[in-house]
């Protein structure tokens, strides 16, 4: 399947980037065609599994898909489909920007204990909410968590949970358990009945991973480590970072009891005991994946950013000469159908390629980042689009001059994106600075973007609560609106309008 990227899942996913790989299936980024949208599509081999038990390995997949879709709670991630396409099985869900458990603890060493605590807690309340359904999750580990960049935790792969009913049945005959076994809770190990507490064993195991930078029991096999689950007490975290609290450790301990008896009775009375762990209110340092924010200013809005960069596959195949003018013809059939947020995460990703083959300052990679550019800004991303086209406004006016007709459309755009992304002063000082180039016929004399600038100007004069001013600019631009339009011009009706407006208001 690892040359799959292109490939149409379900006549709707187009598979895009490998993000995840393992014996049975794939994780890919791919785009929605029909709602123009990134998302994630996992597929799985049933097949890969002996005989009789693909089957069921299928049906039970499907089933908890929809049981899945039916858990509603914002730490779980959304599932937009789910079927089966040939011998594969799909499940579509929504992307997630941030970076997993597992490589949020690496990226940090030690990982402070607060943050074990505030992803610890959001883990209790996902839990809490599958628990209800009731579902087990039997599979909780780094690597199905995902830290988002506001802090919250998300959780992913139910898909492989077990439905908790009358019909249960193991999924394999062979006596091998679902799950990884770093992470497997001795009851799961033994193929025994498995339940919420399985889940808290599992979290218990995470919490001993980012307190310490280790899981619990490790071996060199897998039957090793589950004979460490079975037997063996774990190593108090304390003997490894005194710094963490008692009460954390004895939380932890009581987690990672063989007994099932003996731990947390659910995930509910597992947050209680972590919440006087917990952060008090105050001001977030504003980095982002920092898994406290939530607690110290809850629901308050995240600071505006750029909206996500394309993905990028974890291990990107080497390629000596990229494909540029196929990926530009690609990107020509995608705005034609309209698909623009596929058509900018292949632009992003075919620019560091075309620099290299044809010359950072070559013709081919100026068009591709002018087309690049134009993309985000349908797409909407703005603030994406500001640094490129800076960019681009300062390489062209040092080769052709501030008052070239080109270099003057990137400042209008990038005045434009300033607007739409409500820095209004930084935007009304732009569109003040082209005007007089617009306005001068010997220079690049513009009157159709002329008035449109005037225009821009009055509203964001508005905006900034200088309506003198506003009225005053408007006023001039009807006039000569009229003048060179004529009075029906719909310009004139609309300015007129916003006069008539002004005049109502007491300033």
């Amino acid at each position: 399947m690892s040359g799959e990227t292109g490939r149409v899942v379900a006549g709707r996913y187009e598979l895009s980037t490998l993000i995840g790989q393992g014996g049975m299936g794939q994780v890919w980024t791919a785009y929605d065609q029909r709602l123009d949208r990134r998302v994630a599509v996992k597929l799985l081999r049933p097949d890969k599994v002996a005989g009789h038990e693909a089957d069921e390995l299928r049906r039970r997949f499907l089933r908890e898909c929809r049981v899945t879709a039916q858990v509603d709670h914002p730490g779980l991630v959304t599932v937009h489909d789910a079927g089966s396409e040939g011998e594969e099985l799909f499940l579509v869900m929504q992307y997630i920007d941030g970076a997993d458990l597992s490589d949020h603890l690496a990226e940090h060493d030690p990982y402070p204990w607060q943050w074990t605590v505030s992803v610890a807690a959001q883990l209790c309340a996902v839990l809490s909410a599958v628990h209800a359904v009731p579902i087990v999750h039997r599979d909780l580990k780094p690597r199905n968590v995902m830290v988002k960049q506001d802090g919250t935790v998300t959780v992913l792969d139910l898909g492989v949970a077990s439905v908790m009913d009358t019909d249960t049945t193991r999924l394999t005959h062979t006596g091998s358990p679902i799950g990884s076994p770093a992470y497997m809770a001795p009851e799961q190990a033994m193929g025994g009945a498995v339940g919420p507490y399985t889940d808290l064993y599992a979290l218990g195991v995470l919490m001993h991973e980012l307190l310490s930078g280790n899981v619990p029991f490790a071996g060199s096999t897998a039957l090793g480590v589950l004979h460490r689950h079975l037997y063996e007490p774990p190593v108090p975290v304390r003997r490894l970072r005194p710094e963490v609290p008692e009460p954390l450790e004895a939380l932890v301990l009581r987690l990672l009891a063989k007994d099932p008896q003996h731990r947390p009775e659910s995930a509910q009375e597992t947050y209680e005991q972590l919440l006087p762990l917990l952060p008090a209110r105050g001001m977030p340092t504003g980095a982002p994946l920092d898994p406290t924010r939530p607690f110290l200013r809850p629901h308050a809005p995240w600071p505006d950013r750029a909206r996500t960069p394309a993905p990028q596959p974890q291990a990107a195949p080497t390629v000596d000469k990229p494909d540029v003018a196929g990926a530009v013809d690609e990107v020509k059939r995608l705005l034609g159908e309209g698909r623009i947020t596929q058509a900018v995460d292949i632009l992003g990703q075919i620019l560091p390629a075309a620099a290299s083959q044809h010359g950072e300052h070559s013709p081919v990679v100026r068009t591709l980042r002018k087309q690049y550019a134009a993309t985000l800004m349908d797409d909407g991303q703005y603030r994406r689009a500001l640094p490129e086209l800076r960019r681009l406004a300062d390489e062209r006016a040092k080769e052709a001059g501030q008052a070239d007709p080109q270099s003057l459309r990137f400042r209008y755009d990038i005045a434009q994106c300033l607007e739409q992304l409500g820095e209004a002063s930084a935007a009304l000082a732009e569109y003040r600075s082209l005007l007089p180039y617009y306005e001068n016929q010997y220079v690049a004399g513009d009157p159709e973007l002329s008035l449109d600038v005037r225009r821009r100007i009055g509203h964001l004069l508005l905006a900034l609560g200088d309506r003198a001013a506003a009225r005053d600019t408007l006023a001039r631009l009807v006039i000569d609106v009229e003048r060179l339009r004529g009075p029906g011009h719909p310009l004139a009706g609309e300015v007129r309008r916003t006069l008539q407006w002004l005049g109502q208001v007491r300033g």
